[in-house]
């Protein structure tokens, strides 16, 4: 017989006495009160509770997997025309918001980050929002002095404000330092230029073509440099 005739066999349940009763009845009910597939879930105490730093990497790399997502939307939005060009830009502009969002919960969960706030910062340009992201650079380069790839970036962000003085003296470390993001500044700087002659430039003539001397001899002897560089190690060899 099953346990359920047996249950509603009330003859038979109280002839089994009191002790068989109270058996029956709890193999049948839920224990707790919890009813099947409603239990909550327990924490596993072996699993540590999630450190700020271990948060804030986490933050961080869902950045970069937005800011990654923009770099993609928009080569096909350089490929694409017209309408489509414009649909790509924006979902990349929507991408860069989103690794803009990541990066502060970065930040805030590990202040003393510095990759995360250059991140921040060049999510920030991108989005043309260039003080608040010049204000994450200066905070990475706070943080970490010597970081190359904030200087370089923040310099492009001077750019867009024609602050050319601060761009012509980031380059001038990265000569130093990182002759590649120097190299990555003069094509930026070069960029610049073709935008301001066409007249999208709030610097008047006159400085433009002062700054597009300077950049033009900077180019001259950085290539010379890179030359007689490359020379020593052949001779080397």
């Amino acid at each position: 017989m099953s346990i359920a005739k047996f249950l509603f066999a009330p003859t038979r349940l109280r002839a089994a006495g009191p002790l068989v009763a109270a058996l029956v009845l709890s193999l049948l009910l839920p224990a707790n009160g919890l009813a099947s597939g409603g239990a909550t879930r327990v924490p596993d105490a072996s699993s540590p509770p999630e450190s700020p730093e271990q948060n804030a990497e986490k933050h961080y790399n869902q950045g970069l997997e937005h800011r990654d997502k923009a770099w993609e939307l928009e080569k096909r939005a350089e490929q694409a025309q017209g309408a489509e060009a414009e649909k790509l830009t924006k979902k990349a502009q929507k991408e860069y918001a989103k690794a803009v969002k990541s990066q502060r919960n970065a930040v805030t969960a590990n202040p003393r980050m510095y990759q995360a706030h250059s991140s921040l910062g060049y999510a920030l340009r991108k989005t043309g929002e260039f003080d608040e992201s010049i204000e994450a650079y200066d905070m990475a380069l706070k943080l970490s002095p010597g970081y190359t790839e904030a200087i370089e970036y923040r310099a492009e962000a001077h750019l867009a404000l024609d602050r050319l003085e601060d761009a012509k003296s980031a380059y001038l470390v990265l000569l130093r330092d990182d002759p590649a993001r120097a190299d990555e500044l003069m094509a930026a700087m070069k960029k610049w230029l073709a935008r301001s002659r066409s007249g999208s430039s709030s610097v008047s003539e006159d400085e433009v073509e002062a700054f597009a001397t300077w950049v033009e001899e900077r180019a001259a002897v950085s290539g010379h440099a890179a030359m007689f560089t490359a020379d020593s190690s052949a001779r080397n060899w």
